[in-house]
């Protein structure tokens, strides 16, 4: 690898793929294909209709991925998820029907519609690439991502992610409305066809499970990781959060460090490139206090005046 800055040709094709659904919105497939790189799950907190579903979409077809969505629903089961044992009258045994988790990209659609119970049949997936049912492990296809999605406006019949159903979310993004240019343009583009259409697969699957045991030799100076972990360690010690980065929240970091790092073509890691995944990686992990709530700041404003008083490394 070199060490420039100006992006991984290798990637070049996936990026113009995403771009070619999603206009305008190029920090967010960044964080996309950070999350992809790392192996990674995303949490798209929007509105409805800026393009979430066709943004899954587009990746699952750019990587020749299995794709599977689920909309979420308060009579959701977690068997309607995981799968479960049919019982065949005939042979008098049972046969396992996987659910849709068995596939390489899963779209939860409005993810906190769910019950909290059927929520929870995501932890182990997204947490060690393996689904244990009826008593039987039984492993997940690889690359395996979840891309959730829910609506931060609405209240209404649904329930709020718990904290350790976060903690397993690499990156949480938000698309938000494209610019008054970008829409005309979205709108001359689907008026004769559909831009998902269009979109071929650029890498196998392979090639992407090779991507992503590269990233992990990405280099981290000792220098970085303290960095890192000062940061962190600052969360925990601050009086108007209840609940800091956990030591999952660390690690997630140091591995979107590394994919961002990769993704500019480099095999080590800057703090610029941890600078660039904190936003994404750090807010959606950590619990504001009541007081806290309700005096107006943010998990974000938290995380970036936390972040800026930690002395950045040479």
């Amino acid at each position: 690898m070199t060490t420039t800055d100006t992006g991984h040709p290798e990637l070049t094709p996936l990026k113009e793929n995403l771009q070619r659904v999603i206009f305008g919105k190029s920090e967010s497939i960044d964080v996309l294909i950070v999350a992809l790189l790392a192996g990674g799950s995303v949490l798209i907190e929007d509105v409805p209709g800026v393009g979430k579903t066709t943004l899954a979409k587009a990746l699952a077809r750019s990587i020749d991925a299995k794709y599977r969505r689920i909309q979420f629903t308060p009579d959701l089961l977690p068997a309607d998820i995981l799968g479960s044992s049919i019982y065949n009258p005939v042979s008098g045994d049972f046969r396992f029907d996987p659910g849709p988790i068995f596939c390489n990209i899963l779209l939860a659609d409005e993810i906190n519609r769910a019950s909290p119970r059927t929520q929870s049949a995501l932890l182990e997936a997204m947490n060690e690439s393996q689904a244990t049912i009826e008593g039987q492990r039984r492993p997940l296809a690889q690359p395996f991502m979840v891309i959730a999605t829910e609506n931060p406006i609405e209240f209404h019949g649904t329930y709020p992610l718990p904290e350790a159903q976060l903690d397993r979310f690499l990156v949480r993004l938000a698309i938000g409305y494209p610019s008054a240019e970008v829409e005309v343009d979205i709108l001359k583009s689907h008026a004769l066809s559909e831009p998902l259409d269009g979109i071929d697969a650029v890498f196998h699957l392979d090639q992407v499970r090779q991507i992503q045991e590269d990233v992990t030799k990405v280099h981290i100076d000792d220098a970085v990781l303290e960095y890192m972990v000062e940061i962190v360690h600052a969360t925990r010690q601050d009086n108007r959060l209840q609940l800091g980065i956990s030591t999952r929240g660390s690690l997630m970091l140091s591995r979107a460090a590394r994919a961002r790092a990769y993704a500019l073509h480099r095999d080590f890691v800057l703090p610029d490139d941890v600078s660039w995944v904190i936003p994404h990686v750090l807010p959606h992990r950590i619990l504001l206090t009541p007081k806290t709530q309700h005096g107006g700041t943010t998990a974000q404003q938290i995380v970036t005046e936390i972040v800026g008083r930690i002395k950045v490394p040479v």
